[in-house]
């Protein structure tokens, strides 16, 4: 059913129905001691979930995957995967091109920016959370 309503939402927004291009990100939430996949995110310092998420150019939902925050973006992104922020570098992009012949494209920010800029394309999926 959201697949559905999502490539109607694409056509009426002069889409083709089904995307050939996404991002990825996570986000960390805290979670109750109940969850049984809670961990430790070290870098965020949260002790809960990691959400990935994947969505399409214009922020819709193509796949959400949940697990442990201690899994680090780049061995979390195995199962979800397609445009990333500089968290999921390294052999990843090589995983992403042998096993679905895909570009896995990097989004970095630049090492002298300070403080926070939106980035090209990336907004989406930050939107998304939002």
């Amino acid at each position: 059913m959201h697949d559905a309503l999502r490539e109607k939402v694409r056509v009426a927004a002069g889409r083709e129905p089904t995307p050939s291009a996404g991002s990825i990100d996570s986000q960390s939430v805290k979670s109750a001691r109940t969850a049984w996949i809670r961990g430790f995110d070290a870098r965020k310092k949260i002790n809960g979930i990691k959400r990935h998420i994947v969505v399409d150019t214009l922020g819709l939902l193509l796949l959400v995957v949940v697990h442990s925050s201690a899994v680090q973006d780049r061995d979390g992104a195995n199962l979800v995967l397609v445009k990333a922020d500089g968290g999921y570098a390294g052999k990843l992009i090589d995983f992403v091109g042998m096993m679905y012949s895909w570009i896995l494209q990097i989004v970095k920010r630049s090492d002298d920016q300070k403080g926070f800029k939106v980035l090209p394309r990336r907004w989406v999926v930050e939107r998304t959370f939002g």
